[in-house]
């Protein structure tokens, strides 16, 4: 059965597979990443892997700790966290490494922790980055790092995944990030949403590992999972050469190369993808995206007739804080200085690329020009430390992000560039665009191929899950149905409030009906992006203590999900099953509805079986049945320790 890169990787770090079974897209698996990487909220992982009673670290060896966000605050408070988290790291054995060492995704890369064909998890939703040397890298949050820590697994389904095939190459003055922004603009309407995103085609050649990192970093931004790179002859050259840079190095070594250029991981042939899209390189100019919106994007030429003003520039964070990217900036400086009024921050991604920048002079000519260094580290991009933006300024920064109020005052306007157009913007004072910019419209395209779902092979039922749920359908006919209308903001920080008064309050904002029309028992239906918004769990857990058995829907937001897993209630994508219901009940003016449907659900044989039809679903698989059974994944854990 052909897969694709992403199934491929997922296949490799499986545990407990049955015999035979190949991953497809939307399998929930059991798995064990290579890696799995903390920073400062290692400090918040710590007391959640001590509560389920664990004493030590099932592999030491996979994880890592790198403090990075708030290496700026030197208060004594912060420091005794510090002290905390690298004391436990080496009671524990785990590689640590300290403030000022720099950002820990490009740590992740420089130490040859993300290797091309393994799988990788960080607890920070820019892991996609290691996608960029072929790594597939995915966020998981303090819980599954926890369990990771205990045990060396966790789970994960596997997305949809689109094919994003690059033709051409990019023109003099184009960066990586020119190309992620303006993918992020042209398909803006959740067109990749919780996908994972493979990069293919003749024109990937033609990009550079670092602009390869900053296209994956942002495909975050972009709603995706994952965005994963081939391993080819480009990255290859990059790997030999870290590798030659690096004598006896524990994993930058020789043979492990060699096993990667003799075994390279590709996709097959006739791989299945649930989207492709088509990009013409060449047709990619230099973007902005803002103010404060990422999909909101527009070319510098055009953005710099607007006579923008700019008060601060950024040139800082993980996706664009490089040697290359300095060396960008550079260029464009070199000779002058910043416009007087402009306060121009730089922070290297990494004390390695800060000690090649100097030795290649670039970063002297940043401080001639008039910047404000900052540690290697987060800073400004999360609000944090030196820098920020005040009541009613603008800022140009080569950061990921750009929510309101995220880099500063909330009245604030925040705009995203590539580090030359920051820097341009920086000497002009305004939003401009660098000498010789390239203009033009980007050449795009999207289609959906028709997939046809394969038979689904007979789920096995462990002992104790039930083989059969049975229960009427409960419909909330809504799209994006959010975690406030589910539970309420103001209950979420209420901590004393159990299962009970949880199930007392669900659904409030949404239909205050609700309570008097579900049942315990039921099946709750509901529509596309079931869940988005906060990351509160108590959306997960309040219909379950009510006595919802599961939530179908047309997708959910991935956060959402993984509470509801994590918390031992099963949330299972159905959209043939929702557009059945909703052409039975075209009347959306309801927000609650009894169907009358009385439906039971096949666990082995991957079916909801309800008015006389089949509707498939995606298998219940052994790890999926484990944590239900479990009650969530902390109990999960408790068991495996004991």
């Amino acid at each position: 059965m052909p897969q694709n890169l992403v199934e491929k990787v997922a296949q490799r770090h499986a545990v407990d597979l049955e015999p035979g079974q190949m991953v497809r897209a939307g399998d929930l698996l059991s798995i064990s990443p290579a890696h799995v990487m903390t920073h400062d909220n290692t400090g918040a992982v710590i007391p959640k892997f001590r509560s389920i009673g664990a004493v030590r670290m099932a592999n030491p060896a996979q994880p890592v700790f790198a403090l990075d966000h708030n290496v700026q605050d030197t208060s004594e408070a912060n420091a005794a966290k510090y002290a905390r988290i690298q004391a436990f790291a080496a009671e524990m054995g785990i590689t640590f490494f300290p403030a000022g060492r720099g950002i820990g995704h490009q740590i992740m890369i420089e130490e040859g922790f993300a290797w091309p064909g393994t799988l990788m998890v960080a607890s920070d939703s820019h892991s996609n980055m290691y996608g960029g040397v072929g790594c597939l890298g995915t966020p998981v949050v303090r819980t599954d790092a926890a369990a990771l820590w205990a045990t060396g697994r966790t789970w994960w389904q596997v997305p949809p995944v689109a094919r994003v095939t690059l033709t051409g190459a990019l023109r003099p003055g184009v960066t990586g990030k020119d190309l992620i922004l303006t993918l992020c603009g042209e398909f803006r309407q959740d067109e990749v949403l919780n996908h994972a995103i493979e990069f293919a085609g003749p024109g990937v050649a033609s990009l550079s590992v670092e602009d390869r990192l900053s296209v994956a970093n942002m495909t975050t931004e972009w709603g995706a999972l994952a965005g994963i790179f081939p391993v080819d002859a480009t990255l290859l050259d990059w790997l030999r050469a870290r590798v030659a840079a690096n004598p006896g190095h524990a994993r930058l070594g020789a043979e492990r190369l060699r096993a990667l250029e003799a075994d390279p991981p590709c996709a097959d042939a006739l791989a299945d993808y649930a989207v492709e899209i088509t990009v013409d390189l060449g047709s990619i100019a230099p973007w902005v995206a803002g103010p404060n919106a990422i999909k909101q994007a527009r070319s510098v030429v055009e953005l710099s007739q607007a006579e923008i003003p700019v008060h601060k520039a950024y040139l800082v964070s993980c996706v664009n804080s490089r040697v290359g990217d300095l060396a960008q900036a550079a260029q464009v400086l070199k000779g002058q200085r910043v416009r007087e009024g402009v306060a121009f921050y730089v922070s290297a991604a990494s004390s390695q690329v800060q000690a090649e920048a100097e030795a290649r002079g670039d970063w002297q000519i940043l401080l001639d020009a008039g910047a404000r260094v900052l540690p290697p580290g987060c800073g400004p991009c999360i609000g944090l430390g030196e820098g920020l933006l005040e009541e009613g300024e603008c800022g140009i920064s080569a950061t990921n992000r750009n929510f309101k109020g995220r880099m500063g005052h909330a009245t604030s306007r925040a705009y995203l560039a590539s580090p030359a157009v920051v820097a341009a913007s920086a000497l002009a004072g305004k939003i401009a665009a660098p000498p010789q910019c390239p203009e033009g419209q980007p050449r795009v395209s999207l289609s959906r191929p028709v997939l046809t779902r394969p038979a689904a092979t007979a789920v096995r039922v462990i002992e104790g899950f039930p083989a059969r749920m049975e229960g009427e359908i409960v419909f909330c006919d809504v799209d994006n149905l959010n975690t406030d209308g589910i539970y309420a903001g103001k209950w979420t920080y209420q901590d004393d409030m159990g299962p009970a008064e949880q199930a007392a309050v669900v659904m409030e904002n949404h239909d205050p009906a609700f309570r008097s029309l579900a049942r315990p028992g039921d099946l709750l239906a509901g529509g596309l992006n079931f869940g988005t918004g906060s990351s509160r769990e108590q959306a997960a857990t309040a219909l379950k203590h009510f006595g919802i058995q599961l939530v179908l829907a047309i997708s959910f937001s991935e956060t959402y999900k993984r509470n509801a897993l994590n918390n031992g209630f099963l949330a299972l994508e159905a959209p043939e099953l929702v557009e059945a219901l909703r052409l039975a009940f075209p009347d959306a003016g309801q927000p609650t509805r009894r169907t009358g449907w009385m439906a039971v659900l096949d666990v082995k044989a991957s079916l909801l079986r309800t008015q006389g039809r089949d509707f498939p679903l995606f298998p219940v698989g052994v790890a999926a049945q484990e944590l239900v059974l479990a009650g969530g994944l902390e109990e999960w854990v408790k068991r495996q320790l004991r």
